[in-house]
């Protein structure tokens, strides 16, 4: 992403739809919100922990990851937001990925995931204790999932 793309007006909204939801459903705030939504944009985006984030598709494309997710999956902004979500995964690790999903999409939310995931150039990396939830609109409708974690290590 270049520089200023996460100011652009579609993606200060989102990334204050992923943190209003994360709020509502976890409880706590993800970053510390001071400043305004172009403020909390930017400060997501330059986390040093990892946020990605998909719709609703029938197969869910990513609409949102911060430089932290571009740089663990090796891809640009560009590149990313064209990513069918399953992709992220191995082959053998889409059917728990899947079970996973399904969980936060009933519950809100599901905390300590556990997988193992795969770069644009087939570096794999295990993720810890990530925290998946359901992003909402104002009105509460499901508008897509997020991902957040910080713990990672690459794999052989």
């Amino acid at each position: 992403m270049s520089p200023t793309q996460w100011n652009q007006p579609h993606i200060i909204q989102w990334s204050q739809r992923l943190l209003d939801s994360y709020c509502h459903l976890i409880g706590r705030e993800l970053i510390e919100r001071t400043g305004d939504t172009t403020q909390h944009a930017r400060v997501l985006f330059e986390a040093s922990f990892v946020v990605v984030s998909h719709g609703v598709e029938l197969d869910p494309i990513l609409n949102y990851g911060n430089q932290t997710a571009l740089d663990l999956w090796e891809l640009s902004w560009e590149q990313f937001i064209k990513t069918p979500s399953r992709l992220t995964a191995e082959p053998d690790d889409r059917a728990e990925r899947g079970r996973m999903l399904a969980q936060a999409n009933a519950k809100g939310y599901f905390d300590g995931y556990r997988g193992v995931r795969i770069s644009s150039t087939g570096r794999r990396f295990l993720v810890e204790q990530a925290l998946i939830w359901t992003v909402i609109d104002p009105a509460g409708r499901s508008i897509g999932q997020a991902a957040t974690f910080s713990h990672w290590s690459m794999v052989k």
